[in-house]
Protein backbone atom coordinates (compact mmCIF):
# COMPACT_ATOMS: atom_id res chain seq x y z
CA UNK A 1 0.00 0.00 0.00
CA UNK A 2 1.42 3.40 -1.01
CA UNK A 3 1.35 6.03 1.75
CA UNK A 4 2.76 9.52 2.18
CA UNK A 5 4.49 9.81 5.55
CA UNK A 6 7.36 12.15 4.64
CA UNK A 7 8.19 14.17 1.54
CA UNK A 8 11.06 11.85 0.55
CA UNK A 9 8.48 9.10 -0.01
CA UNK A 10 7.95 10.91 -3.33
CA UNK A 11 10.60 11.15 -6.03
CA UNK A 12 11.36 14.47 -7.71
CA UNK A 13 9.72 13.06 -10.85
CA UNK A 14 6.54 12.16 -8.96
CA UNK A 15 6.38 15.65 -7.46
CA UNK A 16 6.78 17.15 -10.96
CA UNK A 17 3.93 14.95 -12.19
CA UNK A 18 1.66 16.05 -9.34
CA UNK A 19 2.48 19.71 -9.95
CA UNK A 20 1.50 19.22 -13.60
CA UNK A 21 -1.81 17.63 -12.52
CA UNK A 22 -2.43 20.46 -10.04
CA UNK A 23 -1.78 22.99 -12.81
CA UNK A 24 -4.31 21.19 -15.01
CA UNK A 25 -6.89 21.10 -12.20
CA UNK A 26 -6.51 24.87 -11.75
CA UNK A 27 -6.91 25.43 -15.49
CA UNK A 28 -9.73 22.92 -16.06
CA UNK A 29 -11.49 22.12 -12.75
CA UNK A 30 -14.58 20.87 -14.59
CA UNK A 31 -12.60 17.88 -15.86
CA UNK A 32 -12.20 16.62 -12.29
CA UNK A 33 -15.67 17.14 -10.80
CA UNK A 34 -16.38 13.40 -10.70
CA UNK A 35 -12.84 12.01 -10.57
CA UNK A 36 -13.42 10.56 -7.08
CA UNK A 37 -17.14 9.86 -7.34
CA UNK A 38 -18.17 7.20 -4.77
CA UNK A 39 -14.81 7.52 -2.97
CA UNK A 40 -14.50 8.63 0.66
CA UNK A 41 -11.72 10.49 2.46
CA UNK A 42 -11.50 10.18 6.25
CA UNK A 43 -9.88 13.13 8.02
CA UNK A 44 -8.60 11.93 11.42
CA UNK A 45 -7.30 15.04 13.18
CA UNK A 46 -6.14 14.23 16.71
CA UNK A 47 -4.75 17.77 16.88
CA UNK A 48 -6.60 21.02 16.00
CA UNK A 49 -6.24 22.32 12.46
CA UNK A 50 -8.22 24.65 10.26
CA UNK A 51 -6.40 25.14 6.96
CA UNK A 52 -5.03 21.63 6.49
CA UNK A 53 -8.26 19.85 7.38
CA UNK A 54 -10.47 22.16 5.32
CA UNK A 55 -8.00 22.00 2.45
CA UNK A 56 -8.23 18.20 2.40
CA UNK A 57 -12.02 18.33 2.61
CA UNK A 58 -12.24 20.95 -0.16
CA UNK A 59 -9.88 18.85 -2.27
CA UNK A 60 -11.98 15.67 -1.95
CA UNK A 61 -15.26 17.52 -2.49
CA UNK A 62 -13.75 19.20 -5.55
CA UNK A 63 -13.09 15.72 -6.95
CA UNK A 64 -16.70 14.69 -6.39
CA UNK A 65 -15.88 12.47 -3.40
CA UNK A 66 -17.20 12.24 0.15
CA UNK A 67 -15.63 13.21 3.48
CA UNK A 68 -16.00 11.92 7.04
CA UNK A 69 -13.91 12.28 10.17
CA UNK A 70 -13.24 14.29 13.30
CA UNK A 71 -11.36 17.51 14.02
CA UNK A 72 -9.96 16.93 17.51
CA UNK A 73 -8.97 13.99 19.69
CA UNK A 74 -11.65 14.81 22.27
CA UNK A 75 -14.35 13.93 19.74
CA UNK A 76 -12.82 10.53 18.98
CA UNK A 77 -12.51 7.22 20.84
CA UNK A 78 -8.92 8.19 21.69
CA UNK A 79 -10.45 9.69 24.84
CA UNK A 80 -11.57 6.16 25.77
CA UNK A 81 -8.04 4.85 25.32
CA UNK A 82 -8.41 3.38 21.84
CA UNK A 83 -5.06 2.93 20.09
CA UNK A 84 -4.17 4.56 16.77
CA UNK A 85 -3.80 1.08 15.26
CA UNK A 86 -7.35 0.10 16.22
CA UNK A 87 -8.83 3.41 15.05
CA UNK A 88 -7.15 3.00 11.66
CA UNK A 89 -8.21 -0.64 11.33
CA UNK A 90 -11.83 0.40 11.86
CA UNK A 91 -11.84 3.58 9.73
CA UNK A 92 -10.18 1.73 6.85
CA UNK A 93 -13.46 -0.16 6.53
CA UNK A 94 -15.39 3.09 6.03
CA UNK A 95 -13.06 5.09 3.79
CA UNK A 96 -10.88 4.68 0.69
CA UNK A 97 -8.09 6.98 1.90
CA UNK A 98 -7.17 8.58 5.24
CA UNK A 99 -5.56 11.94 6.06
CA UNK A 100 -4.27 11.92 9.63
CA UNK A 101 -2.80 14.55 11.94
CA UNK A 102 -1.42 13.55 15.31
CA UNK A 103 0.61 15.35 18.02
CA UNK A 104 2.86 12.32 18.51
CA UNK A 105 5.82 11.91 16.16
CA UNK A 106 5.64 8.68 14.19
CA UNK A 107 1.89 8.09 14.69
CA UNK A 108 1.12 8.16 10.92
CA UNK A 109 3.87 5.60 10.33
CA UNK A 110 2.27 3.33 12.93
CA UNK A 111 -1.10 3.93 11.28
CA UNK A 112 0.27 2.92 7.88
CA UNK A 113 1.32 -0.45 9.31
CA UNK A 114 -2.30 -1.22 10.30
CA UNK A 115 -4.19 0.31 7.40
CA UNK A 116 -5.91 -1.33 4.46
CA UNK A 117 -6.12 2.05 2.64
CA UNK A 118 -3.55 4.78 1.83
CA UNK A 119 -2.47 7.00 4.74
CA UNK A 120 -1.52 10.65 4.24
CA UNK A 121 0.45 12.28 7.05
CA UNK A 122 -1.22 15.65 7.66
CA UNK A 123 1.37 16.52 10.34
CA UNK A 124 2.91 14.53 13.18
CA UNK A 125 4.24 16.55 16.11
CA UNK A 126 7.54 18.21 15.29
CA UNK A 127 8.41 15.65 12.60
CA UNK A 128 6.92 16.07 9.14
CA UNK A 129 4.15 17.78 7.21
CA UNK A 130 4.60 16.51 3.64
CA UNK A 131 1.39 17.94 2.14
CA UNK A 132 2.35 21.41 3.37
CA UNK A 133 5.68 20.86 1.60
CA UNK A 134 3.86 19.88 -1.60
CA UNK A 135 1.87 23.10 -1.18
CA UNK A 136 5.12 25.02 -0.72
CA UNK A 137 6.63 23.46 -3.84
CA UNK A 138 3.58 24.28 -5.96
CA UNK A 139 3.79 27.85 -4.62
CA UNK A 140 7.48 28.14 -5.56
CA UNK A 141 6.69 26.64 -8.99
CA UNK A 142 4.04 29.31 -9.64
CA UNK A 143 5.75 32.27 -8.00
CA UNK A 144 9.39 31.68 -8.99
CA UNK A 145 9.11 29.34 -11.98
CA UNK A 146 11.94 27.06 -10.89
CA UNK A 147 13.38 25.11 -7.95
CA UNK A 148 17.09 25.24 -8.76
CA UNK A 149 19.49 28.05 -7.92
CA UNK A 150 17.33 29.63 -5.21
CA UNK A 151 18.44 31.07 -1.88
CA UNK A 152 15.84 30.02 0.67
CA UNK A 153 15.61 31.82 4.01
CA UNK A 154 13.76 30.08 6.83
CA UNK A 155 12.88 32.33 9.75
CA UNK A 156 11.47 31.86 13.25
CA UNK A 157 10.91 28.51 14.92
CA UNK A 158 13.30 26.20 13.07
CA UNK A 159 13.53 23.71 15.94
CA UNK A 160 9.91 22.58 16.29
CA UNK A 161 8.64 23.73 12.88
CA UNK A 162 7.82 20.53 10.98
CA UNK A 163 7.08 22.54 7.82
CA UNK A 164 10.65 23.84 7.91
CA UNK A 165 12.16 20.37 8.28
CA UNK A 166 10.13 19.00 5.38
CA UNK A 167 10.90 21.96 3.10
CA UNK A 168 14.65 21.64 3.76
CA UNK A 169 14.39 17.94 2.87
CA UNK A 170 12.53 18.69 -0.35
CA UNK A 171 14.61 21.63 -1.56
CA UNK A 172 17.91 19.88 -0.78
CA UNK A 173 17.30 17.68 -3.85
CA UNK A 174 17.54 20.58 -6.31
CA UNK A 175 20.87 21.90 -7.69
CA UNK A 176 22.23 25.29 -6.71
CA UNK A 177 20.01 25.77 -3.68
CA UNK A 178 21.34 27.69 -0.66
CA UNK A 179 19.80 27.92 2.81
CA UNK A 180 19.83 30.85 5.24
CA UNK A 181 18.65 29.76 8.69
CA UNK A 182 17.34 32.65 10.78
CA UNK A 183 16.39 31.98 14.40
CA UNK A 184 17.28 32.61 18.04
CA UNK A 185 19.79 30.17 19.52
CA UNK A 186 17.03 28.30 21.36
CA UNK A 187 15.08 27.58 18.14
CA UNK A 188 17.85 26.56 15.73
CA UNK A 189 17.33 23.78 13.19
CA UNK A 190 17.86 20.36 14.86
CA UNK A 191 21.34 19.01 14.25
CA UNK A 192 20.05 15.85 12.52
CA UNK A 193 18.14 17.92 9.94
CA UNK A 194 21.11 20.19 9.28
CA UNK A 195 23.58 17.30 9.11
CA UNK A 196 21.51 14.97 6.92
CA UNK A 197 19.95 17.37 4.44
CA UNK A 198 22.43 20.26 4.29
CA UNK A 199 25.95 19.37 5.46
CA UNK A 200 26.09 15.80 4.13
CA UNK A 201 24.95 17.06 0.73
CA UNK A 202 27.50 19.88 0.67
CA UNK A 203 24.79 22.54 0.36
CA UNK A 204 25.94 26.10 1.17
CA UNK A 205 24.20 27.57 4.21
CA UNK A 206 24.54 30.25 6.84
CA UNK A 207 22.92 30.78 10.21
CA UNK A 208 21.90 34.19 11.51
CA UNK A 209 20.05 35.65 14.45
CA UNK A 210 19.18 38.79 12.43
CA UNK A 211 16.55 38.90 9.69
CA UNK A 212 17.58 42.42 8.64
CA UNK A 213 21.18 41.37 7.97
CA UNK A 214 20.32 38.60 5.50
CA UNK A 215 16.93 39.44 3.95
CA UNK A 216 18.60 41.13 0.97
CA UNK A 217 20.18 37.81 -0.11
CA UNK A 218 16.96 35.82 -0.29
CA UNK A 219 14.81 34.66 -3.20
CA UNK A 220 12.32 33.11 -0.78
CA UNK A 221 11.59 34.08 2.82
CA UNK A 222 9.71 31.33 4.65
CA UNK A 223 8.29 32.76 7.86
CA UNK A 224 7.04 30.57 10.72
CA UNK A 225 5.26 31.30 13.96
CA UNK A 226 6.71 30.45 17.34
CA UNK A 227 4.26 27.74 18.42
CA UNK A 228 3.00 27.87 22.01
CA UNK A 229 1.96 24.20 21.86
CA UNK A 230 5.57 23.04 21.28
CA UNK A 231 6.94 24.71 24.43
CA UNK A 232 7.33 23.14 27.85
CA UNK A 233 6.93 26.43 29.69
CA UNK A 234 5.08 29.67 29.06
CA UNK A 235 8.03 31.86 30.03
CA UNK A 236 10.22 30.65 27.14
CA UNK A 237 7.35 31.02 24.70
CA UNK A 238 6.59 34.61 25.73
CA UNK A 239 10.28 35.53 25.56
CA UNK A 240 10.78 34.18 22.03
CA UNK A 241 7.46 34.67 20.27
CA UNK A 242 8.18 38.23 19.06
CA UNK A 243 11.80 37.66 18.02
CA UNK A 244 11.13 38.09 14.31
CA UNK A 245 8.36 40.26 12.97
CA UNK A 246 8.35 41.01 9.23
CA UNK A 247 7.45 44.66 8.60
CA UNK A 248 7.21 46.98 5.60
CA UNK A 249 10.53 48.48 6.65
CA UNK A 250 12.28 45.11 6.49
CA UNK A 251 10.63 44.35 3.15
CA UNK A 252 12.35 47.44 1.72
CA UNK A 253 15.68 45.66 2.29
CA UNK A 254 14.60 42.64 0.21
CA UNK A 255 14.93 41.89 -3.50
CA UNK A 256 12.06 43.21 -5.64
CA UNK A 257 11.19 39.63 -6.67
CA UNK A 258 11.65 37.90 -3.32
CA UNK A 259 8.51 36.05 -2.22
CA UNK A 260 7.25 35.71 1.35
CA UNK A 261 5.73 32.36 2.31
CA UNK A 262 4.10 31.21 5.54
CA UNK A 263 2.32 27.91 6.32
CA UNK A 264 -0.25 29.82 8.42
CA UNK A 265 -1.84 30.48 10.84
CA UNK A 266 -0.11 33.79 11.34
CA UNK A 267 -0.11 35.32 14.80
CA UNK A 268 1.95 38.51 14.67
CA UNK A 269 5.17 37.47 12.90
CA UNK A 270 4.12 39.22 9.67
CA UNK A 271 2.64 42.70 9.93
CA UNK A 272 -0.76 42.91 8.23
CA UNK A 273 0.64 45.94 6.37
CA UNK A 274 2.83 43.50 4.39
CA UNK A 275 -0.28 41.74 3.02
CA UNK A 276 -0.69 44.28 0.22
CA UNK A 277 2.90 43.79 -1.00
CA UNK A 278 2.80 41.74 -4.24
CA UNK A 279 5.67 39.66 -2.86
CA UNK A 280 3.41 38.39 -0.05
CA UNK A 281 2.48 34.92 -1.31
CA UNK A 282 1.04 33.26 1.80
CA UNK A 283 -2.67 33.57 1.00
CA UNK A 284 -2.07 32.37 -2.57
CA UNK A 285 0.00 29.58 -0.99
CA UNK A 286 -2.99 28.46 1.10
CA UNK A 287 -5.14 28.32 -2.03
CA UNK A 288 -2.54 26.21 -3.88
CA UNK A 289 -2.80 23.66 -1.06
CA UNK A 290 -6.23 22.51 -2.23
CA UNK A 291 -5.03 21.75 -5.75
CA UNK A 292 -1.88 19.84 -4.84
CA UNK A 293 -3.88 17.76 -2.33
CA UNK A 294 -6.35 16.97 -5.12
CA UNK A 295 -3.44 15.73 -7.23
CA UNK A 296 -2.09 13.65 -4.33
CA UNK A 297 -5.46 12.04 -3.57
CA UNK A 298 -5.85 11.13 -7.24
CA UNK A 299 -2.37 9.62 -7.35
CA UNK A 300 -2.70 7.48 -4.22
CA UNK A 301 -6.20 6.24 -5.07
CA UNK A 302 -5.10 5.34 -8.59
CA UNK A 303 -2.12 3.39 -7.26
CA UNK A 304 -4.33 1.62 -4.71
CA UNK A 305 -6.74 0.59 -7.48
CA UNK A 306 -3.88 -0.65 -9.65
CA UNK A 307 -2.61 -2.80 -6.77
CA UNK A 308 -6.04 -4.38 -6.38
CA UNK A 309 -6.34 -5.24 -10.07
Amino acid sequence: MRNLIKILDLSVEEIDEMIAVADDIMAHPENYYEACKNKTLATLFFEPSTRTRLSFEAAMLGLGGNVLGFSEASSSSATKGESVADTIAVVGGYADIIAMRHPKEGAPMVASMHSSVPIINAGDGGHFHPTQTLTDLLTIHHEKGRFDGLTVGLCGDLKFGRTVHSLIEAMSRYPGVKFVLISPEELKVPSFVKQTYIKDKGIPYKQSTSLEEVIGELDILYMTRVQRERFFNEEDYLRLRDCYILTQEKMQLAKPDMIVMHPLPRVNEISTLVDDDPRASYFRQARYGKFIRMALILKLLKEAENNEN
